[in-house]
């Protein structure tokens, strides 16, 4: 598996009973996990939770035991993150990407002013990953807010304002413009919603049009790749379904080798977080 088990500033604690108890920084939140279908390792330690997401209906809400900041600020290595309870469970970040900013930090090492294309870019975890690699990224998310997030957290890690190109555009129309600009990428990461809607309204589905886009961006490789990866966390997809998509649309034109997997996160009561799948392929 891919594991994220370098973080100093993050920790699952426990898991359990569809929940997960985690640590940002000196905050501790509960959040919903629908695959931790097992009991908790340590109930007592629970209730120290500073806030505790809760569903209801179609959506939920956070309880607070304590009042927190508005938002406040994490560290990976020399890369700094705000985060944040957000409407929707989330915090702005996901910290199993970790062993994936490692990765692609390697596959870019000794390679000057390489251009790296970050679709679904999110808060920009990936982006500054590459960026503190010394690559020049162009960072594509539809949500005009989690562009300006990840602005924010670049200037959090004093990462040169000229390494980042921001778009707020569909990346299906984003990268089939690129095409036609004869535009080019050393590499290229994916992080596709399950389910969504474009700007106009159109339905994006996983599962019908994920071949697709990664078969359209493969078009936007450069003469010199370093990687392409697929995230796929909030889908069903088994690793081997992201790896065989990438062999027919990558590995079969441009040969290199592929890996896939699940990723994870280690749990310090035991055992280990799923967080769904990854498939890499470098030259």
């Amino acid at each position: 598996m891919f594991l994220a088990d370098r973080w100093m500033d993050f920790e699952v604690l426990d898991v359990g009973d569809g929940m997960k108890l985690e640590r940002w920084g000196e905050v501790l939140l509960a959040r919903p996990d629908p695959q931790v279908i097992w009991p908790k390792a340590q109930p007592a330690l629970w209730a120290q939770a500073d806030a505790t997401y809760q569903r209801s209906g179609g959506g939920g809400s956070w309880t607070y035991r304590t009042q927190l900041p508005e938002r406040w600020q994490i560290r990976y290595q020399s890369l700094r993150f705000y985060v944040r309870p957000t409407g929707f469970k989330h915090t702005g970040l996901f910290p199993e990407q970790a062993a994936n900013w490692d990765w692609m930090r390697a596959q870019l090492q000794g390679r000057r002013e390489a251009k790296v294309l970050n679709l679904f870019a999110y808060t920009g975890g990936a982006t500054l990953a590459c960026v503190a690699a010394g690559a020049h990224v162009t960072h594509v998310d539809a949500a005009k807010g989690m562009t300006q997030w990840a602005r924010e957290n670049a200037a959090l890690s004093n990462l040169p304002e000229t390494s980042f190109r921001y778009i707020v555009e569909d990346a299906v129309r984003f990268v089939q413009r690129e095409i036609r600009r004869g535009n080019r990428y050393d590499g290229i990461l994916m992080d596709p919603p399950s389910y969504g809607r474009g700007p106009t309204g159109e339905v994006w589905k996983l599962e019908d049009e994920l071949y697709r886009l990664v078969d359209l961006a493969s078009q936007l490789i450069s003469d010199r790749p370093a990687f392409f990866l697929i995230n796929g966390y909030t889908t069903g997809f088994q690793p081997l379904v992201l790896r065989n998509i990438l062999d027919r649309a990558v590995t079969s034109r441009y040969g290199g080798t592929s890996e896939a997997d699940e990723i994870a996160l280690p749990v310090t009561s035991g055992g280990v977080l799923p967080c769904g799948a990854s498939a890499r392929w470098c030259r």
